[in-house]
Formats: C-alpha cells, structure tokens, sequence
C-alpha cells in the first residue's frame, strides 16, 4: 500500500476528507424474493480444521509454536502453526532477523511444496494480507471480529508469511540495503534458515505477493535461480497481482487519463477539467505514446523512457496527483484501491496508512497489542506499524529520502529470466484498482522479451471462471461465475478480477483461490469450470438464473 502514499505524499499532507451523511430511502426496505444461489446436490457441513498430530514439531521447532486457541479475540481454534524471527545469515552475532507467520497445510496430504506470501509497500507488512486477504482467518475493515476464512491458501498448501526486508513489522536489525539484489541476498539468508529449521529440504517453492511485490517477488525469485541450490531454493513458480514490475511513469501517468475516462460513471469529474486533463495528456506526449506502445502484439523494440514528472518544478505531467485530487474533490472518501467505496471511511484493526484512513479515538492497532505480541513470540514492545516509516533502502540512514535503486524487473531481464526457467508465471490486476491499474501493466509487460518473442500477441479476453460453491460463513463471501478474463502465452498467464481492486485476494478470494490451484497444478486454467479441488459436492451454477424458494 505505501507505494501509493511515497508517491502521493505532498498532495494526501493536503487534503482534508469529510464524511457524508446518507439517506435511506425506503426502496430498501421492499420485501425480495428469496433465491437459493448455491444448491448443493449432496449434504455438506462446516469444514473444521482436522484434529491431528502435528506435522512439523520438532526441538527446533517448538520455541516458534503458536497455541492455536490463545490468538487475542479469535474465538475459535486456528489449528497448527508457528512463528517468530529467524536470522538473516548463518553469522551467529547475526542481528538482523526476519518476522514469519508458518500455517501447514490443513489438507490431509499435500506435496513438498510451500507458498511464500509478501506485501509490498516498500516497507509494508505481510501480515496485513495475511489479516485481509489469504489467511486461516480475516479481519475486515469495518467488522466486529475475526472470522474463519473458508478460501485460506493454507487449505491447499503449506503457507508461510514473511515480514521483510529488514525494517518491516516485527522483524528485528538496522536496515541496510540498498536495491533489490541486496534484499534477495537477505531474504535468501532468512529462507536457508527457515529451511534448516523445519527441515524442508529439497521442497517445492512458490513466491507469491502484491503491489510492490513486484519488484520483490522476481529478484527474490531470480536470486533463488541465482544461488543454483535446489535442496535449499527449489524455484517452483511466482505470482504476483497488482504489481509494479516497469516504469512508474508508464504504469501510472501514461495510463491514468484512459482510466478515469472508462470508469468516469464512477468518478464525476466535470467536463471542464476532463478537458484540460485530455489537453495535458497531448502536451507531455502521452497520448500519443499510449496509442503507439498500448498494443497487441506491440511494436518491436523497447519502448521510450520518459521523463519522470516529479523532476520537474511544476508537476506538470503528474497526471495521476492531479486526477487523484480532483476525485477526492467529488468523492472525499474514495479509495484508491479500490474505486468504488464512499463514505464512511471504515475502521481498519490494522492502522492508519494512508490519508483519510479512520481509527476510533482509542483503538489501539491489533498487532500492536502485548498479547497478540505475546502469542506470536514477536519482541514485546515492539511498534508495529502496517506500513513502516523507516526507509527500508537508507542504507542504514532511517529518514533517508534514497529509494530502491533497483529497475523495474520487467526491463532488465529478471523477470524474463524467472519465466523462461519456470514456465509458471502468473500476473493478476483487479480492474477496480486505480494505484496500479490492469492496463498499466499490461504495458509493462509489452514491453518485456521472453521465451523468444516480445509481449503479448493478443488482448487477455478469454472468460474466467470461479467456480460455485456452498457459502459456510457470511462473514466471508466469494462470488462465482465468470469473474474476469484471462490470456496465457509462453509460460506467462495474465488475468483480471472485474471486481477486485488492489489487495484482489482480498476483494476476491474465490478468484485467488483458484489462480493458487493453477499456480500448484490442481487445475489446468481459469477456463477449468471444475469444482474448487478442496470441496465436496457438485453444485449448480451452470447458468445465472437461481430458483426461487417455495
């Protein structure tokens, strides 16, 4: 998330949100039928978490065990997992350590394989998705408690969630990076030791993540490939959603006036000022770069670099900052991940991040509860922040203005190199996210080589499918049917979330969830209209009319 607040932070110091109040009017309260959307054809109860020995209890292993029913305010058992902070290198007067959160799978047999979930940030916590996106259990902005969540990844594999770099969360150390081959280095160092701890030798591995994962997920991922090791760094495959993998300025400014004008029935910007935007757009070349470059298949050769707006002492083709506020004008509580909010601002149990974010007066954030610390055996008193103020890159220097040094992993042959040995690369966008909008990197990937040919050869547009299935838990819905479109070429698959915006797992678990099975080779695409493989039961939903209830 905090790539949006780095790169918006002059403009958010500025403005002031106010809620709205709403009038309800008595359309709502007109009696509907009831439908029956989801019917199973044979019974099905609750899944509960299987009462079993534990898989990965060893001497080396018990000091990181969690009490499955001690989790502050879970109500409920959270079955086997561990967690703590484990060092960056085999040094022994190693300081620099690495927080994780480690949830076996609850499927009664899985491969040797673990999923590795990282947010992005620069500097944000894994431990937000894991509270709001793809977790044993979720705590949803605006709700009253946790609750299971039935689209867990740890349903279908081994899952560990990492607070890095150094810096982020609870993990513990000076920050002293600089780019992100200095990162992998590190997270390379955290993983070997993981790896000698819980003895998983030799096991598949899948490094997943979001936003400015981007960027970590492909040099991590590159740095494994690097380190030709496959009893400690066995590269399996990747996901990323959301990503910035290019050129800011492409992934952002190019892209944000075609953006705001598709979805402008949401927006309400008036024409005066759509027109100066469109004016703008022409004057700092990118309309006519969008029209060249934006194609499919696209033209040979790399594409331009632009200058970068926030170089200049005007702003001027800082086009993203000025639609932003205009929005905001319209709209004070929208929400930039995820476009279609209004007011009132929900409240988070994770923090305050971004301008306009709302915590009651004296809330206290979950994570940074003694208790919750307690549970976790993460360092008692430690200020835990969702997304850190502490320069991840300063090399040492805290309040260091240096960013990651690193370019885009899309131009400089990383992720490249991340495909073509894995042949498993899967990159998702949730159209409703304006951050880092679905065409944005679309065009990064444009611009990208791999497998012996440049970019995609055809638009993503064939259908994709979530399946249907039984809802046991009305705190955590997933929709199902055709839920966006997907393209795979040359060991690349790209797809879209129509209602997703930029945490999708989040926003669209029943998606995720699916795109997790692909990943892992349970099913084959997101064409496949086959049951989740951890269900039972065959269930309609061949077509979108639903029965009436008698």
């Amino acid at each position: 998330m905090k790539f949006a607040q780095t790169l918006c932070s002059a403009l958010w110091a500025s403005t002031t949100l106010a809620a709205n109040s709403l009038h309800k009017r008595g359309v709502f309260n007109k009696a509907r039928p009831a439908v029956e959307r989801r019917v199973a054809n044979q019974p099905f109860k609750h899944p509960e978490i299987q009462k079993r020995a534990t898989r990965f209890m060893s001497d080396k292993t018990k000091e990181f065990s969690v009490n499955g029913t001690g989790i502050p305010e879970v109500e409920f058992d959270i079955g086997e997992s561990y967690a703590g902070l484990l060092p960056i290198s085999d040094d022994p007067a190693e300081t620099r350590k690495l927080f994780f959160w480690f949830f076996p799978s609850t499927a009664a047999e899985t491969p040797k394989e673990i999923v590795i979930w990282l947010n992005g940030g620069p500097g944000c916590s894994s431990l937000s998705g894991f509270l709001t996106e793809n977790g044993p259990f979720t705590w949803m902005s605006g709700t009253m408690a946790p609750v299971p969540n039935p689209y867990s990844w740890t349903n279908l594999t081994n899952m560990i969630w990492v607070e890095q770099p150094v810096g982020v969360g609870y993990s513990q150390g000076t920050p002293n990076i600089t780019d992100e081959v200095q990162l992998a280095t590190e997270f390379r160092g955290f993983y070997k030791s993981f790896v000698d701890v819980f003895d998983v030798h030799g096991w598949d591995i899948y490094v997943t993540g979001e936003s400015y994962a981007g960027f970590y997920v492909p040099y991590i991922a590159d740095g494994f490939l690097q380190a030709n090791d496959t009893d400690y760094f066995k590269l399996a495959g990747i996901s990323i959603n959301d990503p910035i993998i290019g050129d800011e300025t492409n992934q952002q400014q190019v892209c944000i006036l075609p953006y705001v004008e598709y979805w402008q029935n949401l927006m309400y910007l008036n024409d005066t000022f759509m027109t100066q935007m469109r004016e703008r757009q022409d004057q700092c070349n990118y309309t006519d770069y969008w029209d060249t470059y934006f194609q499919f298949p696209p033209p040979s050769g790399p594409q331009p670099v632009l200058p970068d707006p926030f170089n200049s002492d005007t702003y001027a083709c800082d086009m993203f900052d000025n639609f932003y506020a205009a929005i905001l004008e319209v709209n004070p509580c929208f929400n930039i991940y995820h476009i279609t909010e209004t007011c009132p601002h929900p409240f988070s149990q994770l923090g305050i991040v971004n301008t306009g974010d709302y915590q009651p007066p004296g809330a206290q954030v979950y994570f940074n509860r003694t208790d919750v610390q307690v549970a976790l055996h993460a360092v008692v008193g430690t200020n835990w922040q969702q997304c850190t103020d502490t320069n991840v890159f300063g090399n040492g220097n805290a309040t260091s203005s240096a960013r990651d040094a690193s370019v885009g992993p899309a131009n400089n042959g990383v992720l490249q190199r991340v495909i073509e040995a894995t042949n498993n690369t899967i990159i998702g966008s949730g159209d409703l996210d304006m951050l880092l909008s679905t065409n944005g990197t679309l065009l990064a990937i444009q611009n990208m080589t791999w497998n012996g040919a440049q970019g995609l050869h055809a638009y993503p547009s064939t259908p994709l499918y979530a399946p249907h299935h039984p809802e046991y838990n009305l705190g955590a819905l997933a929709g199902a049917g055709i839920q966006g479109h997907w393209g795979a070429e040359r060991g690349l698959t790209f797809y879209t979330a129509q209602l997703a915006g930029h945490e999708l797992p989040g926003y669209t678990p029943g998606v995720a969830y699916r795109m997790l099975e692909i990943l892992l080779g349970r099913v084959e695409d997101f064409s496949s209209t086959e049951s989740f493989t951890t269900q039972k039961g065959e269930f309609t939903g061949n077509g979108t009319i639903y029965r009436r209830r008698a």
